[in-house]
């Protein structure tokens, strides 16, 4: 068995090679700090290979809590396991920003008598911009063993797979050397083969020129957030489309063909009544993770994060929170983790109380339904852009708004001295993006929300079914178990403008926000006497939802953290239960009071 640990600084395509290597999926990336814990996974072409992907880090001397956690696991690797061969991945067309950490993890690795080797990544951008770099005299000024690659394109990970299974490599001869002569020659050797020409040079400041200019930046960035959020319904609604159509073709024929009774009603109701309704919404998912990847690979998120860091700053917060925030679109828990790379722990504990109100992909199925039901599926500019998809645009900016006027308030409210050090930022070289990478997330993605929460919802949905269903066999929902339970909880969600049916799928989502969906499936599911199976927001809305209530809804949902596992998570990040717990019943009683005071005034507007 031989471990071969990939390290490398942020952005060399580390996590790139490491998925290519091994076949698997790990989180990638091109922005710093991407990576937050050690992957592993064998090497595709002999099971006998160990790879362990560490998280990116510029240097041994860590800045954060996670890069001291990252170091510390490194070097530990180093030194325990028997058979190991470090493998540093250098960005080719960034040379000088890996140097000084390959010589550090050098004169680790031949401190602790294991093999070294170079993987020099990017060589596809070599090629592509015509740059000359002298590949050889580059290993023999290391000293080591040096591979050219490219994980884009998989050019030269034949020889690297050889190198790695034979794990014969020569010790790297760093091992006595100091901190200063390793720094000092990491700049000449960074002069020295720095690669030859300006095209790439030239072409990334022309881009940057625009999209970091003081107007002309804040426009572009303007621009594409609002064609992100009015993607994200917009592109996902043909697909929805056609995953609702499918639901119901194959829920009507299987109903049809059982007899009436018990069965049938369970198959019609909780089935495709409660997931199936949920299932619909699972492209908006793929959709969010397939753009948020796009941006990430272009090399656009760094330049956003630069962007946002003076507006942030206002609110307590800094660039280096906008990574967590965005990440939170797609899910909190990834958010929490990516928060761990911040150095200051207040402006970390700010972060915290800012990711549960951004509007992650759990609440998207709500917002679908609810925009579904009160927005028209109209266009205006000849197609160009949905009422639907500006609906939620609005929903995405109202709960980022919210979230910083939140970090604000609690930022004035505490110590406000961070003590953050400065900001700094690498910014990546531009990029196109990997389609095939970035569609093979997005469909790993949406794969692991149905798996995640299929589970949850079904389970929900059938144990929903079971007390709407007895004790009349389905005939008077509204003299069920469900309903008396509902009644009882009703007084909280009445002053809303909502009956008990809301009620019950409000509590059942706090164990995943998407339940709510699943929930008002079945419930309508069983209380329509229609023998065909009809969309959700049809039943909805025939069932006399007011546009008060429904906006009531939606402010509700985008305030409340009612995510179980979240909050667990919160927890144990922030070492504090109180802290978690606060958070949840401070959002909750926000989250009250929001909606009512929406639900009133829309009430009087529309009266």
């Amino acid at each position: 068995m031989i471990n071969v640990l990939l390290v490398g600084a942020p952005n060399s395509g580390k996590s790139a090679l490491f998925n290519r290597l091994t076949g698997l999926k790990h989180k990638v990336a091109n922005y710093p700090g991407i990576t937050i814990d050690v992957g592993s996974g064998s090497l595709t072409s002999n099971p006998q290979v160990t790879l362990w992907d560490f998280p990116g880090t510029y240097s041994l001397s860590p800045v954060s809590g996670e890069e001291r956690i990252a170091i510390a696991g490194l070097r530990s690797a180093l030194h325990d396991s028997q058979d190991a061969l470090v493998a540093m991945v250098l960005d080719a067309t960034r040379l000088e920003k890996g140097l000084t950490y390959c010589l550090q993890v050098a004169r680790e690795a031949a401190q602790a008598g294991k093999s070294f080797v170079v993987l020099l990544n990017m060589m596809d951008l070599i090629e592509s911009d015509s740059l000359e770099l002298d590949v050889s005299g580059l290993g023999t000024a290391l000293g080591v063993s040096i591979y050219p690659v490219s994980a884009r394109t998989a050019k030269g990970i034949a020889a690297v797979e050889q190198a790695l299974q034979t794990g014969d490599q020569n010790v790297a001869p760093w091992a006595d050397t100091p901190d200063a002569l390793i720094r000092g020659t990491a700049q000449q050797i960074g002069k020295r083969f720095t690669p030859k020409g300006d095209l790439l040079v030239r072409r990334q400041a022309l881009i940057d020129q625009w999209l970091l200019g003081t107007v002309s930046g804040g426009f572009a960035f303007v621009i594409i957030m609002t064609l992100f959020f009015q993607a994200i319904f917009t592109w996902a609604a043909p697909l929805m489309d056609g995953v609702e159509a499918v639901v119901i073709a194959i829920g009507s024929i299987m109903t049809s063909v059982m007899p009436e009774g018990f069965l049938a009603d369970f198959v019609g109701d909780a089935i495709f009544g409660g997931l199936g309704a949920f299932l619909v919404f699972v492209p908006l998912v793929f959709i969010l993770t397939l753009i948020i990847g796009a941006l990430e690979d272009s090399g656009y998120l760094a330049r956003a994060a630069l962007i946002c860091h003076r507006p942030l700053s206002l609110f307590g917060l800094s660039g280096k929170s906008f990574v967590p925030l965005l990440s939170g679109v797609a899910c909190a828990i990834p958010a929490i983790y990516a928060a761990r790379t911040m150095s200051s722990m207040q402006e970390r504990l700010l972060t915290y109380v800012a990711i549960p109100l951004m509007p992650c992909s759990a609440r998207l199925p709500v917002y679908a339904l609810l925009i579904a039901i009160l927005i028209p599926n109209e266009t205006a500019l000849g197609g160009l852009i949905g009422w639907q998809g500006l609906a939620m645009s609005a929903i995405y900016f109202f709960g980022i708004s919210t979230a910083l006027l939140v970090a604000a308030v609690v930022n004035r409210m505490g110590d406000r001295d961070r003590s953050g050090g400065p900001f700094i930022l690498e910014l990546p070289a531009y990029r196109l993006p990997a389609s095939r990478t970035i569609f093979s997330a997005a469909l790993n993605r949406a794969g692991h929300f149905v798996r995640k929460a299929g589970s949850a919802i079904f389970a929900v949905t059938v144990v929903v079914w079971f007390f709407g269903y007895f004790p009349n066999g389905g005939e008077d929902l509204s003299s069920s178990w469900l309903a008396s339970i509902g009644r009882f909880i009703e007084p909280v969600f009445s002053p809303l403008g909502l009956d008990w049916r809301y009620g019950v799928a409000i509590i059942a989502s706090f164990l995943a926000r998407e339940v709510f969906v699943g929930t008002l499936g079945t419930i309508f599911g069983i209380e329509s006497a229609d023998a065909d199976l009809v969309p959700l927001a049809d039943q909805i809305t025939a069932s006399g939802l007011t546009v008060a209530s429904g906006a009531a809804l939606v402010v509700f949902f985008t305030i409340a953290l009612q995510c179980v596992s979240t909050v667990a998570l919160l927890a144990r990040e922030a070492n504090s239960a109180r802290f978690a717990v606060t958070l949840m019943t401070g959002y909750l009683v926000l989250a009250w009071v929001a909606a009512f005071v929406v639900y009133n005034l829309a009430a009087a507007l529309l009266s």
